[in-house]
């Protein structure tokens, strides 16, 4: 059975696509102490597992979007499938934390295909508004994979040891990749193919870093990205480590801000239609600032996991409600090359994010205020960046 555009089935199916990332890295989370005690690894080195997996995910983009624009999405959306199943089966047999990063760098190059080919088969099929309602609303529902896969990933790893979080990302990755090689058809059409010349990537690219509209939506996704990858990657540490909560426990808590993130583009996909991206993105903003500086605030005066847990979850609607209209704004004036402006904006976003992450997990061991700072920071950057234009226009 064919998925026809349109459809809540091929919503979803999208949705499920930009889900790999976030289960990529959100259903191993609770494991990450456990893999730290298993090859006698430091917190440092046990969250390059994360960072690592991004920076892969990330620069992987920079190529997937041109091939797509070149050679169609089906055919690149498969090889990506293959890498990154093949980086969750390596994963079962690793012997150190090096060879776990290694498998995790192959899992990455793979599944960067994913989120690029996302954006590009809507960039596709719809524009403006339309494109920020379509990616709001599979925000929505993959926010329901990060809201489920750390409680998933700590009852599975209670119950079977860690590895098994692999096993099922690889069984997701199967069944998603058969969907595309069965009942999805091309939304590429042969005369807006371009060319994969190194000289026209390189000038498509320098177009898009010259481009005033697509950097002020870079940069606003960047920051807020930023934000919630700080608490992706110091959360698991900071939680159970220093406020003691359970992996199970802590998955709720995770999962608390995941479900503010559904909420939010829940909202993003109702205000986009009535206010447009810049006005919908300057709600966003300021929701960003909001939690963010809620957090260091209630860290500041009352230490507690709720301290953190609470102002989050406005973060997390904050993300939901920004992130899908940025990406609109940032493809829509580039019909044409769709699938490079995409792997643009995931590289540098991404890039962006493993900073943060990388800064978080060496920070972590002295508490909880280098990633609540990381967070307040972006928040306030996201809203500021929101403004630029805003007497102008």
């Amino acid at each position: 059975m064919r998925l026809s555009p349109g459809t809540a089935a091929f919503t979803v199916f999208l949705a499920g696509l930009t889900a790999v990332g976030p289960l990529s890295t959100d259903m191993y989370l609770p494991s990450l102490p456990a893999i730290a005690d298993t090859f006698a690894a430091s917190t440092g080195a046990t969250q390059l597992t994360l960072s690592v997996h991004l920076i892969g995910f990330a620069g992987s983009q920079l190529f997937y979007g041109p091939l797509a624009d070149r050679y169609g999405r089906r055919p690149v959306l498969l090889g990506g499938f293959a890498l990154y199943m093949t980086g969750c089966f390596v994963s079962l047999f690793v012997g150190s934390i090096e060879q776990l990063i290694a498998a995790r760098l192959l899992q990455a190059v793979g599944g960067g295909a994913t989120v690029v080919l996302a954006r590009a088969i809507v960039r596709d099929l719809y524009e403006g508004p339309e494109a920020g309602q379509m990616l709001a609303k599979m925000a929505a529902i993959m926010g329901l994979v990060p809201a489920a896969a750390p409680m998933l990933g700590g009852v599975i790893e209670d119950l079977y040891g860690w590895k098994a979080n692999f096993i099922a990302m690889g069984a997701f990755g199967a069944v998603l990749a058969m969907i595309v090689a069965t009942s999805i058809d091309e939304t590429l059409p042969a005369a807006r193919r371009q060319s994969a010349s190194p000289a026209a990537i390189l000038a498509n690219y320098r177009r898009l870093l010259t481009d005033r509209r697509y950097l002020k939506y870079l940069a606003i996704a960047s920051a807020a990205f930023c934000g919630l990858f700080a608490f992706i990657s110091g959360s698991s540490f900071v939680l159970q480590g220093e406020f003691g909560l359970s992996p199970v426990v802590y998955g709720l808590c995770f999962g608390a801000m995941a479900c503010g993130y559904v909420a939010g583009s829940l909202t993003g996909a109702r205000l986009v239609r009535r206010l447009g991206i810049d006005a919908t993105l300057r709600v966003g903003g300021f929701c960003a600032a909001l939690g963010g500086l809620l957090m260091l605030t209630a860290l500041s005066v009352a230490p507690s996991a709720l301290a953190i847990v609470m102002p989050v979850v406005i973060y997390g609607f904050a993300v939901g409600l920004s992130m899908p209209q940025a990406m609109a704004g940032a493809l829509t004036p580039f019909p044409e090359m769709a699938g490079t402006a995409s792997s643009l904006l995931g590289f540098l976003q991404s890039i962006a994010g493993a900073l943060a992450g990388v800064y978080v997990g060496h920070g972590v061991d002295e508490g909880a205020m280098p990633m609540v700072g990381t967070i307040a920071a972006m928040g306030v950057t996201a809203f500021a960046v929101t403004q630029i234009g805003r007497r102008r226009c």
